[in-house]
């Protein structure tokens, strides 16, 4: 019995008591089921009593008594509890509990799925850093929060579109490409340019390509140097991205906004809806209308289109596609995009609670030998993504940027992440996988093949503790899309993890020397294999491997 057929369960005694006439209340579309914290309350445990308190005008614990007699009946469950306020704490029988494990092999790689989301289309977009250098650490943790939450709202049943903003338009490209040509010119760099080996590993590049470019006009110069440059750095962080497991299936430039007059026709559909007027030869949104602290300017006095001009736009442009919501990852720099973007959306005629949602991210420290690491060998003062691969790799970096909260601050130490123990999270995740792996690969030595599964075998606390934490993974899914928020993905992964080496230790699984093979042998290989897949599945959300040897 899995946690989400006990909940179904729980709703039909709620359904009979209302047809009965003992209850007159709506029946709930969902309601929670959980493991207590101390299992001497039972398996499980359910707010339903308290969840009908109010819209029923009874008292819980009243309801929970009634209800509980029901829930008894179902088969599979041996024991109902009234207790406290009026939570229902449930026992189910030993072989109810063990038919979990079935469950979730036969599932596989869908198990932990589901369906809160299905038919909502979501664009989300992250990274999305300026094409002027390589992607550097705070790019990393969206690339890996941002990536691992696509894999999750999928999982959920959305429509995802990820999406990488490149900002192609602009002073900074101007800049870039004035650097860019310096540095082939043996000059020194403009004020306020862009320095470190990359620019002079572009700029090479582009003479490669180019070889005669010096000997043309400054102008030309400069527009070749801006274009090929930009289309070589873009190509290089396509490349890293791709290096990192962060897939993009749409890269968008701001310059097509521009060049398919996207910007002019989003300004006037914004004054259509009465929210663009001129003021001293400007043209202004009033986003103040909408909680912006003040009114934005979308082209300048002297012609010149905002960048929040092409905000407006793009955003236009993503409804357009037939987003119903727009994700935005934005660095802790960008906080004051905020209000901005929602008063867009607000002007555009859609709801900024709805169809908009923007996620903050903390800065990322690098820590080595107890010092901060502040320095990149190619791009001067920043830490590139290749630099955090380089150091740590991909799983590491994947999994120890995704395993926090993206309102918080984290330091990533590199000791700790390159050493197997287990204080290395990843590394302790992993190993538990390698583990499980290691169940399959001795049996199959020794000629063992997985028999008829019986789950009553399954009845020593340590097998119940993990089938217990195995039924969560689907609750633990839908809560990560839910608060867009993959690092309860990564924690709970690491909480079964080590609820799985405690069963390991204490429940022998495969027969020593002579012993015979038993069915407990088979019940245990069957629960074994469920919690390689739920690892695994886990691992996959984040976009971390699962090593079958460590």
């Amino acid at each position: 019995m899995t946690p989400a057929e006990l909940s179904q369960s729980v709703l039909s005694a709620v359904r009979a008591a209302v047809e009965a006439g003992e209850l007159a209340v709506a029946v709930p579309e969902s309601t929670t089921v959980e493991r207590p914290k101390n299992r001497e309350h039972g398996d499980y445990a359910t707010n339903i009593a308290l969840q009908l308190a109010k819209p029923a005008k009874r008292a819980p614990r009243e309801i929970a008594e009634l209800l509980a007699a029901r829930i008894a009946r179902v088969p599979g469950i041996t024991k109902v509890d009234v207790a406290g306020p009026g939570f229902l704490n449930i026992t189910v029988d030993t072989a109810a509990q063990g038919e979990l494990a079935r469950a979730i092999v036969d599932a596989g790689a869908d198990y932990g799925s589901n369906n809160a989301f299905d038919g909502l289309k979501i664009n989300l977009e992250f990274v999305s850093a300026n094409p002027t250098g390589p992607i550097h650490i705070g790019g990393v943790r969206w690339a890996a929060v941002g990536d691992s939450l696509g894999r999750i709202l999928r999982a959920s049943g959305a429509d995802v579109t990820t999406e990488y903003y490149i900002n192609d338009a602009g002073v900074q490209i101007d800049k870039f490409g004035k650097s860019l040509m310096a540095a082939a010119n043996k000059r020194p760099v403009p004020e306020d340019g862009y320095v470190g080996a990359y620019i002079n590993d572009i700029a090479a590049d582009i003479l490669a390509e180019h070889p005669d470019v010096l000997g043309m006009d400054e102008a030309l110069q400069e527009k070749i140097f801006r274009a090929t440059g930009l289309r070589l750095m873009v190509a290089e962080i396509q490349r890293s991205m791709e290096n990192f497991g962060a897939h993009f299936d749409v890269w968008f430039s701001e310059t097509t906004l521009h060049a398919s007059g996207a910007v002019e026709k989003a300004i006037e559909r914004l004054r259509e809806q009465g929210h663009v007027y001129d003021d001293n030869g400007a043209i202004w949104l009033r986003t103040t209308d909408y909680g912006d602290d003040k009114d934005r300017v979308l082209i300048k006095s002297d012609g010149e289109k905002t960048y929040f001009a092409s905000d407006a736009a793009y955003y236009l442009n993503k409804r357009d596609r037939g987003n119903e919501v727009a994700v935005y990852m934005l660095g802790a720099d960008h906080h004051g995009y905020v209000g901005r973007l929602k008063a867009i959306v607000a002007c555009a005629g859609d709801d900024p609670e709805h169809n908009i949602e923007v996620i903050v991210g903390q800065f990322v420290k690098m820590m080595r030998a107890g010092e901060e690491v502040r320095m990149s060998k190619r791009a001067g003062n920043i830490i590139t993504i290749d630099d955090v691969v380089e150091w740590i790799g991909v799983d590491a970096a994947r999994y120890s940027l995704a395993r926090s909260s993206t309102d918080s601050t984290i330091t990533l130490d590199i000791d700790i992440l390159t050493s197997h123990k287990n204080e290395n999270p990843v590394f302790y995740v992993q190993y538990a996988h390698a583990r499980m792996s290691s169940v399959e690969r001795k049996a199959a030595e020794r000629g063992i093949v997985k028999g008829e599964f019986k789950p009553e075998l399954l009845s020593t606390e340590w097998e119940s503790d993990l089938l217990g934490m195995l039924g969560e993974f689907p609750r633990v899914v839908a809560k990560a899309a839910e608060m867009r928020e993959p690092h309860h993905v990564a924690r709970y992964l690491e909480q079964l993890a080590g609820t799985y080496h405690r069963f390991y230790d204490h429940c022998q699984i495969l027969p020593k020397g002579e012993e015979a093979v038993t069915d407990l042998t088979y019940a245990r290989m069957w629960l074994a294999e469920a919690a390689k897949t739920v690892v695994a599945n886990g691992l996959a959300l984040l976009g971390v491997s699962a090593p079958e040897r460590m």
